[in-house]
């Protein structure tokens, strides 16, 4: 049923496996009954053992590099339409949402960053084939380099071997980008994710266009809301627990003159929070953009207590008729529950609480119907 739906994921449970299959092979899939279903990349470690490329059978792996080849120009061609010129930094391949399962690719000015998820696309031959394919498609209009990210625990978790970022193409590892006017660095080999939040560009901007007064950034990692923040607000205080996050955040600052300095703090931002409402600090605009609490379904419930405290503690410090942006990126967390959770949080802080905008990952990482996981950043612009 999930398949007919439109999904691509079969999992462990629901196969049977004919011989010998080597990890991250092309695979033909037929129904119990036989009947050819498509093709597929194969995992032998990760409980999703399918990831369907095609619904129908390839005839060999030629044929499965050049239909990787051809998703990767829809890719582009995708984000030409979707992607604002003046955004130089964007997602480029969002792994199941285009077609390429397992592979994400984002781009920073003249760096791609390169990030294989699973056993198939690590293989040499895929990856040399995508590396071509995207040298081939970007060289024209500005790309240079392209670096391979390795996630240390993604790699266990498929049981690849250890291995190291590292320079795949060109020689450039680190750069200066623009997202809506706002200049920031970027190393290729270091942070977070691929480097930066580019599923929060578009809310970037929407924050700004309601940001007045004074404000506060909690878990404000490189600065991204905060810059933004600082164009319409006389004050900006941002507060992350990474130190490395928070230096990077002050040279990103540096590159943006002319706007009110940014308190920068170190700190957790639940404490922080505590006890700046213990002295009865107000701020007229709050972005609460934490990591993902609900990493799991059984965290859940967990996770739903700390989003409620947190937006608790950010509604009561918000000023009458000021603006709280809440973001939740936990795919396990759904919108109605996110909004029931604020809605809980608001009736717990005494606010008739007003949404202006609801809204979700910028149109670079598109939301796929049929795949619900492809849909999992939450972002309410909020007022009370």
């Amino acid at each position: 049923m999930r398949l007919k739906a439109g999904h691509v994921w079969v999992y462990r449970s629901d196969i049977r496996v004919e011989g010998e299959i080597p990890p991250g092979a092309l695979v033909a899939v037929h129904s119990e009954r036989g009947r050819p279903i498509g093709s597929a990349l194969y995992s032998s470690a990760s409980q999703i053992a399918l990831r369907m490329v095609s619904s129908q059978v390839l005839p060999d792996e030629s044929a499965l590099l050049e239909l990787l080849r051809e998703r990767i120009r829809q890719a582009i061609t995708y984000r030409k339409r979707v992607v604002a010129p003046d955004a130089e930094a964007h997602r480029l391949i969002f792994s199941e949402a285009d077609g390429l399962p397992g592979l994400i690719v984002d781009r920073y000015r003249q760096i791609l960053s390169l990030q294989p998820l699973t056993q198939a696309m690590d293989r040499a031959e895929i990856k040399q084939a995508v590396l071509a394919e995207l040298v081939q498609q970007l060289s024209a209009c500005g790309m240079t380099s392209v670096v391979e990210r390795v996630e240390p625990h993604i790699r266990e978790l498929e049981q690849l071997p250890p291995a190291a970022s590292r320079l795949l193409h060109g020689d450039e590892t680190s750069t200066i980008y623009s997202i809506n006017r706002i200049r920031l660095h970027y190393e290729a080999l270091g942070g977070q994710k691929t480097g930066a939040f580019l599923d929060q560009r578009e809310n970037y901007a929407a924050a700004a266009r309601y940001a007045a007064g004074e404000a506060l950034d909690a878990f404000c990692y490189q600065g991204g809301f905060a810059l933004h923040l600082a164009a319409k607000c006389s004050k900006v205080t941002a507060l992350d627990s990474s130190r490395p996050a928070l230096e990077v955040a002050e040279r990103n600052e540096q590159l943006n003159p002319g706007r009110p300095e940014i308190e920068w703090i170190e700190g957790n931002a639940f404490d922080f929070l505590k006890d700046s409402a213990a002295t009865g600090k107000h701020y007229d605009t709050i972005v609460l953009d934490p990591p993902a609490f609900a990493k799991s379904k059984r965290t859940l419930q967990t996770a739903l207590r700390g989003y409620k405290e947190l937006n608790l503690r950010g509604l009561k410090m918000l000023r009458p008729g000021g603006v709280l942006v809440t973001c939740s990126c936990s795919y396990h967390l759904s919108t109605p529950d996110f909004l029931q959770m604020l809605t809980s949080a608001a009736a717990d802080a005494r606010r008739c609480v007003k949404v202006l905008e609801m809204r979700s990952q910028a149109l670079d990482h598109p939301v796929v119907l049929g795949i619900p996981e492809t849909h999992y950043l939450k972002c309410a612009i909020v007022t009370g």
